[in-house]
């Protein structure tokens, strides 16, 4: 039940079966609030191993006879940046509500591109954002809103150094950073800033390895953002993110990343860098969250939430060209 009504779960299918994408649908073959329907994968590998945790839900290799075959009614999109507005073309051109992970592309110009396709309030096109779900985040947000314009922001983001190996040419501002850049949004309630400047240090090949960035806005507020590849292998594996907001006779942390549990044996291991559980005894944390949100979209309980629509991706988007240029 949701509110005085029942609920009729969402038909939800995944587009994408990496690592994201197959949390995607664990995650919704939990929940009560979706039926897991359909998947879409570029390799049948990729389907045969995911089916035989998810058996009898049916997959396609093609995104366009998956349209035409299942009976979804909204899909996640969680495949590689490069096609996510082709995609999302044809899904909302066949009348589907998505949710498509950030960024739309990685050219302003494309994401633009979808602009006539996306209702006004854009509820029939959600950004997928987890760490706007995060249950810190939420009470950070929460705190804020309730003790008034935050004078500073600080955000600090790092991630292994094996990623500059590992991922040549991958931009910590653009992988990492724009994690931060959406909860600023929020937190900021969309206020267009006034001023950016920017930063990188290059590692000896030449490769971006730390981001250094500043935004400022009319009102005096300046938020400070810091994104790397620099931690050792010696340290959680996915690196730590923290948040520090101070306003007027105040101030908030949040460290969500890794979460407070750590495990040792020939040494240390932290079991849950993201708030992301999807065991038998049902998914839980902010990807949980974020698809159930989706839900209550698709079927019109709610509204796309600050952060999430597609004008507040095109706003992040174009701060993160300011910050590059």
């Amino acid at each position: 039940m949701v509110g005085s009504r029942a609920f009729v779960p969402a038909r939800v299918g995944v587009v994408g079966l990496g690592r994201f994408g197959q949390l995607h649908a664990m995650t919704l073959a939990g929940l009560a609030e979706a039926k897991l329907v359909g998947l879409v994968a570029r390799r049948q590998e990729s389907l045969d191993q995911i089916q035989s945790r998810l058996p009898g839900v049916p997959g396609w290799l093609d995104i366009d006879r998956a349209i035409a075959e299942c009976d979804a009614e909204a899909w996640v999109i969680a495949c590689s940046t490069a096609d996510h507005v082709l995609i999302a073309r044809k899904l909302l051109q066949a009348g589907k509500s998505v949710l498509l992970e950030k960024p739309i592309s990685e050219h302003l110009s494309e994401a633009e591109s979808l602009a006539p396709l996306v209702k006004e309030d854009s509820s029939n096109l959600m950004l997928g954002h987890i760490v706007l779900f995060n249950s810190e985040f939420k009470q950070l947000r929460q705190e804020v809103s309730r003790r008034g314009r935050p004078t500073f922001i600080d955000c600090v983001r790092h991630r292994p150094a094996s990623i500059v190996k590992d991922f040549p040419g991958e931009n910590p501002l653009q992988a990492a950073m724009i994690h931060d850049l959406y909860a600023t949004q929020v937190l900021m309630n969309r206020a267009e800033p006034n001023g950016f400047s920017s930063k990188f240090h290059r590692t000896e090949n030449g490769e971006v390895d730390l981001a250094l960035a500043q935004i400022e806005w009319p009102d005096g507020t300046i938020a400070s953002f810091a994104a790397s590849y620099l931690t050792p292998t010696g340290m959680a594996p996915r690196g730590f993110d923290r948040m520090e907001v101070f306003g007027k006779g105040w101030a908030v942390r949040i460290s969500p990343n890794p979460r407070p549990i750590e495990v040792w044996d020939e040494r240390a291991h932290w079991p849950m860098a993201l708030e992301i559980r999807t065991d038998g005894e049902g998914p839980t944390g902010m990807m949980a969250e974020e698809l159930r949100c989706f839900c209550r979209v698709v079927r019109g309980l709610q509204q796309v939430p600050v952060g999430a629509t597609y004008h507040d991706a095109l706003q992040t988007q174009r701060w993160m060209n300011q910050l590059a240029r």
